[in-house]
């Protein structure tokens, strides 16, 4: 069990990391046809701008307080917010983004899995990167009763103390951190960079393809109507 948790908090993390850049690169070298998001909406619109907001914005708002919440150290912010104030303003906010993301995630896992004309069309990977997704996101929501119940913060420490050792490359017994914390947490992790390790291989590689410089284009798009 110790080999274990050493190698899915101590190794799988720079592994997955390893594989998404390489990957990534690789792909954008030889593959570069294949680098989109394959957009299925001409095929059937029913509900997929809604679905899709709710998830992107969701989701987007579930990773900048991922991002904040483990990756600001304690020193910072204990002057400002206690551990226990902070993992409830964590637990409110991952709820309410969370169920955000979460209708639309299950609109769009519906919509991938039951409408004839999207399942024709989309490919194992597709249905299956979905389908991780949907399971993080579960898992992420599963968290907050647990948090809930455990209203002292340790648990959230203990996390952000493991990922700041990890993104500074202090691996070695940085797995430590997370032997007392509920096997849920860890499974949210491992889920989490198993989406990092496969990204590459599926259409999510449209994500590194944001169109930055649409923000500074000179002059306007011209549309013309269609006679």
């Amino acid at each position: 069990m110790m080999y274990l948790n050493n190698f899915f908090f101590e190794i799988y993390p720079y592994l997955s990391i390893t594989v998404f850049i390489i990957g990534s690169l690789m792909r954008f070298n030889y593959a570069q046809y294949g680098w989109t998001s394959a957009s299925s909406q001409f095929l059937s619109t029913g509900g997929m701008s809604l679905a899709s907001n709710l998830f992107h914005v969701g989701l987007l708002l579930l990773m900048v307080g991922h991002f904040f919440g483990l990756l600001t150290p304690e020193f910072i912010y204990e002057k400002f917010i206690s551990v226990q104030h902070k993992q409830m303003l964590a637990m409110v906010a991952g709820g309410v983004f969370g169920s955000i993301c979460f209708v639309g995630m299950t609109m769009l896992v519906y919509r991938r899995l039951f409408n004839p004309r999207i399942r024709s069309t989309g490919t194992y990977m597709d249905i299956f990167i979905l389908l991780l997704i949907y399971l993080q996101l579960i898992l992420g929501l599963c968290t907050i009763p647990i948090s809930y119940h455990h209203s002292s913060g340790v648990e959230m420490v203990a996390m952000a103390s493991w990922l700041q050792h990890i993104i500074t490359f202090r691996a070695s017994g940085a797995s430590q951190f997370l032997i007392a914390v509920p096997l849920v947490y860890k499974l949210h992790i491992i889920c989490g960079f198993s989406i990092i390790l496969i990204f590459p291989f599926t259409r999510l590689v449209h994500v590194l393809s944001f169109p930055i410089m649409y923000f500074r284009r000179i002059g306007y798009q011209v549309v013309r109507r269609k006679l």
